[in-house]
């Protein structure tokens, strides 16, 4: 017998009703991309092998798919690194390619090699699978879709301010109430390692912070013990961990913790500069709050960092985050160029609005009329009805065979057809449809010459 298929872990199959509710998340993310003045851009799903590794730290490079040579893959590895069995001398030799990590990579390999063609500030948004080597768990997929909006080529904090405001009105766009956006600058976090000692640690202080939410405070501490950071420089980073009040209060407080650290102190000065001014333009369906411990994990961030957290209720992690990467062309040769950019989660927006139940209901009715079948020569006065009402922008198909008619309505009902239409002899005789509504059980008459007529019905 036959065994029976499988996919692999952390990749899903999506039916119909998932495509349409995915579908309407994406154009409603897309809408709002293009009103803010972005651009549409697409990329490969894998790049070249150094395009990818070195720009998210050790524990990115980790999660990065390697795809093998095509070929005999083996046959330019030498007999001493094969029997090293090194993954890290091997993996070059037999793989040069790799699956996407994310998209904002593989847009500053864009930007680089079609600087030419470019008008800067150049703001593109991309809506691509991206792919991680993830341990699978809810929320987090090894196959997911990543929404990115980016600007390259201005450095002004206004950026940030307008970023927060998109995040703002597609959340708004979703009917997504009591989203939390997470605000906070890698100068901030660059400043708090110099001040208590540990400023060649600043990766390792980041990456530990970051994992607050996942391991506790105590578990941060005992990371950052782990990668030689000091027990007097964790007990100074102690305010850290306990800073009240609201944003302008934690600013200030931030404000003395830095005052000896000019860094920290510009990190200070950019956050206060995009609370206020996002304190007196208004947000409608989200709240910003700074959050010190808020690191994010990728190497490339600078200045500003975002992160997106789903409304209380809901048991998820965060559904969106980005940031300023004040030189990440420079990895590529293109110095000077300033970025700042966002993602939306879409897979995890997705669980979060299924949850809250706040997907439209019929979002997922993909006829809306379904002509029965009598008989062929009333089946061909059904197709010409069809060809009609798709003119007129109805959703409508035609049952295949002369099967039962209990057979075809109990088939509109698994569809959730809302109106079926009935041809049958008698109607094609006097040159008539008869249309049944599916949820209130009553029918009506029309002329085969004017559907329009029930369209307007509709």
């Amino acid at each position: 017998m036959a065994q029976k298929p499988s996919i692999p872990k952390g990749t899903r199959d999506f039916s119909p009703s998932e495509i349409a509710k995915r579908t309407y998340i994406q154009d409603i993310v897309r809408k709002n991309f293009e009103l803010f003045g972005f651009q549409p851009i697409e990329t490969p799903s894998f790049e070249n092998s150094e395009t990818l590794m070195g720009k998210y730290g050790d524990e990115g490079d980790r999660l990065i798919f390697k795809i093998l040579n095509s070929g005999d893959y083996l046959a330019k590895v030498d007999e001493a690194t094969y029997n090293s069995k090194n993954s890290n001398a091997l993996t070059p030799k037999i793989s040069e390619k790799a699956l996407r990590y994310d998209l904002t990579v593989p847009f500053a390999r864009y930007v680089v090699m079609h600087q030419n063609d470019l008008d800067f500030p150049f703001k593109r948004y991309q809506i691509q699978p991206v792919w991680r080597a993830d341990r699978p768990q809810k929320g987090r997929f090894r196959e997911f879709f990543q929404c990115d909006a980016d600007v390259v080529g201005a450095n002004s904090l206004f950026q940030e301010v307008e970023f927060i405001q998109l995040y703002d009105a597609v959340f708004e766009g979703l009917n997504l109430r009591g989203i939390t956006i997470k605000l906070n600058n890698r100068k901030i976090l660059a400043g708090i390692s110099e001040v208590i000692g540990a400023k060649e640690h600043l990766v390792d202080f980041t990456v530990a912070l970051d994992k607050l939410d996942k391991i506790g405070e105590e578990g941060v501490k005992n990371e950052m013990l782990e990668k030689g950071i000091s027990e007097a420089a964790i007990e100074k980073s102690a305010p850290l961990f306990s800073l009240s009040g609201n944003n302008f209060e934690q600013l200030k407080s931030l404000k003395e913790l830095l005052k000896d650290s000019k860094e920290g102190t510009q990190g200070v000065d950019e956050l206060s500069f995009i609370v206020k001014l996002i304190e007196e333009l208004g947000l409608r369906s989200a709240s910003l709050t700074i959050d010190v411990t808020l690191a994010r994990g990728l190497n490339y961030y600078t200045g500003t960092i975002f992160e997106v957290a789903a409304p209380k209720e809901v048991d998820m992690g965060s559904i969106g985050g980005g940031g300023r990467y004040d030189d990440l062309t420079g990895i590529f040769g293109l110095n000077d160029v300033s970025g700042v950019g966002i993602s939306f989660g879409l897979d995890r927006i997705y669980l979060v609005l299924e949850e809250l139940e706040l997907f439209p209901k019929a979002i997922d009715q993909y006829l809306q009329v379904l002509c029965l079948n009598f008989g062929e020569k009333e089946a061909f006065a059904s197709l010409k009805l069809a060809a009609a009402l798709r003119k007129l922008g109805i959703k409508t198909d035609v049952y295949p065979t002369e099967a039962k008619i209990q057979k075809q309505l109990k088939y509109a009902n698994s569809r959730r057809v809302p109106h079926v239409i009935f041809i049958g002899e008698q109607e094609v005789n006097e040159n008539k449809f008869v249309v049944k509504n599916m949820a209130q059980g009553s029918q009506k008459e029309y002329s085969l010459d004017s559907p329009a007529d029930f369209v307007k019905d509709l």
